[in-house]
């Protein structure tokens, strides 16, 4: 008996509810499913309970996993609950696309390469009926082969679009039936029916198909799946086919033999390994790039699901989704919501209310009309993120398992949401999630990111923004090439970048990388490399660059319970050789190099803060003051050099208003006051609020300059004044006007009980009181 072809749309739930009764309706010998045919043996783990789509099928070619391919599958994706029956129901399922192996190389056939997608990060035309290979970002009309793997390498998503097919068949069908809007046509047509639609839909494909061209990439698949039911038809008689119904047509068709295989000749194999990884709705979103995907993920999964009463049940979860962020909403706004989307799918002739008409429902009673709450809705139900999950048992590298077993360990489990993570170091079980997490970044694997309020600026507390993406499935087999453990790995990986540096600073940073991540057998490798290249640089713009990272870990060293012992001899030998080499380094500079040594002078006066040792503070501030006095220096050095050693207490006040007044003077030109008054005032306009001689001196400077020079100095004063805090900008303001700020009408200042506080202070930095 001929098969029986169910033409779908790729994550549709009302597909999925029509081949579940067609098959339920007369079950088949066999089921043949769009997909590649490697992955036939990850068939059977659809029924593990473990198995929670969203998943993807992965595949990556074995000899170099950087070219790999995503298959998404949803629960309401009509592939996912065709092969779901047929394994619970003892029917034999095969996969029978054109196998990924052939993908990978067969490029080598054509007489010339597709043109890589364009960005498209939110398809102007909703995606077609049938899902190609996706790319990164995918244009809307998918087609079914995969795009040239980069060069470079780089995850392929097949199931999106390479290239544009010449049109788009929903909004073809959605057009003739005087839609604007496929998507809605789709709903109205497909998504709200009762019944199936199989015949209806081949036989529009047919049309479309007869007035349109072929594209080569369809032509060769359809070949192997025209080979493929060949074979099968000679073992089975009752055949199902669940396929893109843009492909029906074409599987319908009678094809010689010789035709087909004349297609198939010249391709050749790469051997390729597949395993099933969680998926998320948020990357099964058209707007993420998926062309083959659904604009609304969550808004299916709910139609999926939902047998009865959907806008009803919909607003409910609406509305808790607001009440979880404050925003107080009803049972009657429910109701009410209700009521507003059903009048709305009347008044426009609808069969039901769809996403449109409970999206503005919700906006205009719900949401009182604020667009922040509607997309807190769109992110949280209509995308939805969801994250798939897989068995344990699940085959995979044993990087990946590794991963999986230590994220038990430390009770981190991955999200798609984003989340925040506060540590603290002093506990063991943060400390390890604080090491695997920096390990992770290590090997490319960026599950945290550090926030950057708090990078850096505490002993013993970290903050981390934490997101689970799919791809990581792929970058953890990359990165399988140098260990099966996270930390064997990632101090391989950190080896090899030690040994590849180009500059001084990137092995600093990876000395506190071994710091943070505790990748102990790196560490004397990295610190061999380390004194090596600070031998050899002379640059001390190169030498300044290294040392905050070294400064951070030599003063945090203990708090991770790291011995950093043979990095203190390495610290003291660069900052030795920066302050011989500044006095040369410091002269004669350009407006951008200047700016740049006065970064690092910063970082460096910093760095040799946070070191409790008096000798190399002292060497470092006699070096300042030396080159502070110098005339050939430029503004801004000169100007900020002058703030450091009155904030270290070297300089009194009144030597610094001195020191202002010169370039200040009248036969300064005044870009250069201008620039000395930059370096002066980077530190904080506090002091100026404080010394009132020091304001007096810059406001009557400002108030000589020339008009004609005014324009040349303003960015100058603009930049350095709108780094202040709005506090001191104001109270900088009162003093001029003359007024005083609201703070010292009320409490002046008591040197006496101020002097009670410095032994803690001294205490808290690691000196000794004075």
């Amino acid at each position: 008996m001929p098969e029986r072809l169910y033409g779908i749309r790729h994550h549709g739930p009302g597909s999925a509810r029509a081949v579940v009764q067609e098959l339920e309706r007369q079950p088949p010998d066999v089921l043949l499913v769009e997909g590649p045919p490697e992955a036939d043996d990850l068939v059977r783990w659809v029924a593990d309970t473990g198995l929670q789509p969203p998943v993807a099928l992965l595949g990556y070619a074995t000899d170099d996993p950087r070219h790999a391919a995503f298959w998404p599958f949803a629960v309401f994706s009509p592939e996912w609950q065709a092969i779901r029956w047929a394994v619970e129901h003892g029917v034999p399922v095969r996969f029978f696309d054109l196998p990924f192996a052939y993908r990978l190389s067969g490029r080598a056939a054509r007489t010339k390469p597709a043109a890589p997608a364009p960005p498209a990060p939110e398809p102007a035309v909703p995606a077609g009926l049938e899902p190609g290979p996706e790319a990164g970002p995918q244009p809307s009309h998918p087609t079914p082969e995969p795009a040239e793997p980069d060069p470079d390498g780089g995850v392929e998503l097949l199931d999106g679009a390479a290239k544009l097919r010449p049109l788009d068949p929903i909004a073809e069908l959605a057009g003739a039936a005087g839609y604007d809007d496929p998507e809605r046509w789709w709903e109205d047509v497909v998504e709200h029916r009762g019944m199936p639609a199989f015949e209806a839909i081949a036989e529009a494909m047919t049309a479309i198909r007869d007035g349109s061209a072929e594209d080569p990439d369809d032509l060769v698949r359809e070949a192997y799946m025209r080979t493929v039911l060949r074979e099968v038809r000679k073992s089975y008689e009752d055949i199902v086919v669940v396929c893109g119904a843009w492909h029906v047509p074409a599987l319908a068709r009678k094809v010689a033999v010789k035709d087909d295989a004349a297609l198939l000749k010249g391709r050749r194999k790469r051997k390729v390994s597949f395993t099933w990884v969680p998926w998320t709705y948020g990357r099964l979103a058209s707007w993420s790039g998926y062309g083959a995907g659904v604009r609304s993920p969550g808004w299916y999964h709910h139609l999926f699901g939902a047998a009865d009463d959907v806008v009803p049940r919909w607003l409910v979860d609406a509305a808790g989704v607001l009440r979880a962020e404050g925003v107080p909403t009803s049972s009657a706004h429910v109701i009410e919501a209700t009521r507003l989307a059903e009048s709305l799918a009347t008044l426009r002739g609808r069969p039901l209310a769809g996403l449109a008409e409970v999206t503005e429902a919700a906006e205009a009673v719900m949401c009182d009309g604020e667009p922040l709450r509607v997309e807190l809705i769109n992110k949280k139900l209509v995308v939805g993120e969801r994250l798939g999950g897989v068995p344990e048992e699940m085959p995979a590298v044993p990087l990946a398992k590794d991963l999986a077993a230590q994220q038990r360990s430390v009770k981190l489990k991955p999200e798609a949401l984003e989340r925040a993570l506060d540590l603290d170091l002093r506990k063991d079980n943060d400390l390890r999630r604080s090491r695997l997490l920096h390990r992770l970044r290590m090997i490319d694997v960026p599950w945290g990111e550090p926030a950057e309020g708090r990078r850096g600026t505490g002993t013993f507390r970290e903050e981390w923004r934490l997101r689970w993406q799919p791809e990581f499935a792929v970058r953890l087999v990359e990165a399988s090439m140098y260990g099966t453990t996270v930390a064997a790995a990632a101090t391989a990986k950190v080896v090899r970048a030690a040994d590849d540096a180009e500059t001084l600073a990137d092995v600093t940073a990876l000395v506190e990388t071994c710091l943070l991540a505790e990748l102990t057998d790196a560490y004397p490798r990295v610190l061999a490399s380390l004194d090596a290249r600070a031998a050899l640089d002379a640059d001390v713009n190169h030498l300044m660059a290294a040392i905050p990272a070294l400064a951070r870990t030599l003063r945090y060293g203990d708090v991770r319970r790291t011995d950093v012992a043979g990095l203190a001899a390495v610290t003291t030998s660069l900052l030795g050789r920066v302050c011989a080499g500044l006095p040369s380094a410091v002269g004669s500079l350009s407006d951008e190099a200047a700016k740049l040594l006065r970064d690092r002078l910063d970082a460096v006066h910093s760095a040799v803060g946070l070191l409790a040792d008096e000798e190399l503070r002292e060497r470092w501030l006699a070096t300042l003051v030396s080159l502070a006095g110098r005339g050939d220096l430029h503004g801004l050095l000169a100007g900020r050099l002058t703030r450091l050693l009155l904030d270290a207490g070297l300089l009194d006040a009144a030597e610094a208003r001195r020191r202002l007044r010169l370039p200040l003077t009248v036969g300064t030109p005044p870009a250069q006051a201008a620039a000395w008054v930059e370096g002066f005032l980077s530190g904080g306009g506090l002091l100026l609020v404080h010394d009132d001689a020091l304001l007096r001196l810059l406001d009557d400077w400002l108030a000589d300059i020339p008009a004609e020079a005014f324009d040349d100095v303003l960015p100058l004063l603009r930049r350095t004044f709108g780094a202040f805090e709005a506090g001191e900008r104001r109270a900088i303001g009162e003093r001029v006007a003359g007024k005083r700020s609201q703070d010292e009408t009320g409490l002046g200042f008591d040197p006496g009980r101020a002097d009670l506080v410095l032994p803690t202070l001294s205490a808290l930095l690691g000196r000794e009181a004075r």
